[in-house]
């Protein structure tokens, strides 16, 4: 069986870049010894292999007993972080900082206090610099040290500065640590049941936020405690389906950066998802205009040094961007030209398969399916759809039961009557005991099943009564989260109409009704 999800060590050396690799080679050999030869040998022989695997590892290099293969690689898997982190302490200033607590810390040990508060009292001010506040209680704490154990007379008044600087350190982490606690919640209660169903659900949530958010956030000037608290304003707004509150607590996170643009190279991961939380929001908005402006500002960030050198921001990039430009054809109904960007996102989602967490996988996925939907090909969409229905990850159970209904639309495109009907039942008992069934959806799933009955002649009248029927729900919003992953009212136009899909959708757009273009500006 492959181990290649779970070798630690594996996915490090398989995740290095060519000057990585480089690096890591000189890095090694500066001071060789017969066990560090044995290291590099076992480097290259995982850097070769596509999965991992013990025997083969040992039938490749013949001097590595079975009995040593394992104190080899926690070796070789230090060495690789010290080669990193040597290569990218120029690139972080968290690594700047920690290096220069380091020195300090080991001067102090030296006896040298004065040299040591020196570099303490330097570093503190780069921290304050780029609001690292965290690192300001480590430095206060060995200051600390220094003045109570030793008399350095470097500043009179010393320990009551000391006593201030670290109060207030501590009351800031203390803030920036709730709002932190409260985004990730929310964050992960989406994760895992998606938007808001019920009044009860809205309750709950309502609720949660009440007893979490701290009375005087709103007070706070800091940058971490702002972003910390917009963030958790647009997953609030996002789960509730309040989709202009959710625009605008995506614009306040991004403007954030452009107040500080020394931020965006120091919180370059949050910044990105600023950006495609923004995009999100446009697109359920159905704002064209500036989701056109901001996808590009996107792009052109990823191109930048700082995201082309940093894996992780380039894997994080690409999926956003590629999950953008998919909604930008959903807008426009051009789902066929859509299909050209397929190839150029499964290439990449395979390229980054051991950094790509589930979840974003599925959603990539999902969206495919329906591109291939709106073109018209509903085998295609089907199998894209199976690889939901069949991959139990425990996340997303609202993207499970819409894998299922639309999964059942493209049975319904192909005529397969007879499995529809089965169909039907199933994703109805499925979305019950997932608690997933709205009115909406049960109004679908009806219709369906009615509609097998029905004779030609009589199709396009029951259409059109089913059409008005899930009209008015447009306007409920614990009822509308199936337009956000199904166009169905747009699909029912295109049956009532003898139209395509994306010819309804297109003539949507371009139409270019910007209704809400006015709210949206802040």
């Amino acid at each position: 069986m492959s181990k290649r999800s779970n070798d630690i060590l594996f996915q490090l050396i398989r995740s290095l870049e060519k000057a990585e690799k480089r690096h890591f080679k000189l890095f090694i050999k500066r001071n060789s010894s017969n066990e560090d030869l044995k290291i590099v040998q076992l480097f290259d022989a995982l850097d070769k292999m596509e999965e991992y695997d013990d025997t083969r590892i040992l039938k490749k290099i013949p001097s590595i007993q079975k009995s040593q293969l394992s104190n080899l690689k926690a070796h070789l898997y230090k060495q690789v972080m010290a080669s990193l982190r040597l290569l990218k302490s120029a690139d972080s200033i968290d690594l700047q900082l920690n290096e220069q607590f380091d020195y300090a810390h080991i001067l102090y040990k030296k006896g040298l206090f004065l040299q040591s508060l020196k570099i303490l009292e330097k570093a503190k001010e780069t921290a304050k610099a780029h609001q690292k506040i965290n690192f300001m209680v480590m430095a206060l704490s060995l200051e600390k040290r220094i003045e109570s154990l030793h008399i350095t007379r470097s500043m009179q008044d010393r320990a009551e500065s000391l006593g201030q600087e670290a109060i207030e350190a501590v009351k800031h982490i203390e803030m920036v640590t709730r709002l932190s606690n409260l985004s990730i919640q929310l964050y992960s209660y989406y994760i895992k049941h998606g938007h808001t169903r019920t009044e009860e659900d809205e309750q709950r949530i309502k609720d949660f936020m009440q007893k979490h958010l701290p009375p005087d956030a709103w007070y706070e000037t800091g940058f971490y405690e702002r972003l910390y608290l917009f963030q958790s304003f647009c997953w609030y707004a996002f789960i509730r389906q309040d989709f202009l509150q959710y625009y605008r607590y995506a614009v306040k996170w991004v403007d954030l950066y452009e107040d500080q643009p020394m931020m965006k190279r120091v919180e370059t991961g949050h910044y990105i998802k600023g950006l495609h939380n923004l995009l999100n929001s446009l697109f359920d908005l159905r704002i064209h205009d500036k989701f056109d402006e901001v996808l590009k500002r996107f792009e052109d960030f990823a191109e930048t040094e700082r995201v082309q050198h940093n894996e992780n921001f380039r894997t994080q990039s690409f999926l956003y961007i590629a999950q953008a430009k998919i909604n930008r054809h959903f807008l426009s109904g051009t789902f066929k030209q859509g299909l050209k960007l397929v190839p150029g996102i499964e290439e990449k989602l395979n390229e980054y398969a051991l950094f790509i967490d589930p979840h974003r996988a599925m959603v990539l996925t999902y969206k495919i399916a329906v591109m291939y939907f709106g073109s018209g090909d509903y085998d295609t969409c089907i199998d894209y759809l199976q690889k939901i229905i069949n991959d139990n990850v425990g996340l997303r159970y609202d993207l499970q039961c819409y894998a299922r209904l639309l999964h059942m639309l493209a049975h319904y495109e192909l005529g397969n009557f007879e499995l529809v009907e089965y169909l039907s039942r199933s994703v109805y008992r499925f979305m019950a005991k997932m608690q997933n069934l709205t009115e909406l959806e049960e109004e679908i799933l009806k219709f369906l099943r009615r509609s097998f009955h029905v004779s030609p002649d009589k199709s396009k009248a029951e259409l059109e009564k089913f059409l008005q029927r899930i009209k008015k729900f447009e306007k409920n919003r614990l009822q509308t989260r199936v337009f956000v992953y199904i166009d169905m009212i747009s699909w029912v136009e295109s049956k009532v109409h003898r139209k395509e899909l994306s010819t309804i959708i297109a003539e949507k757009y371009r139409k270019k009704e910007p209704q809400l273009q006015k709210a949206t500006d802040i």
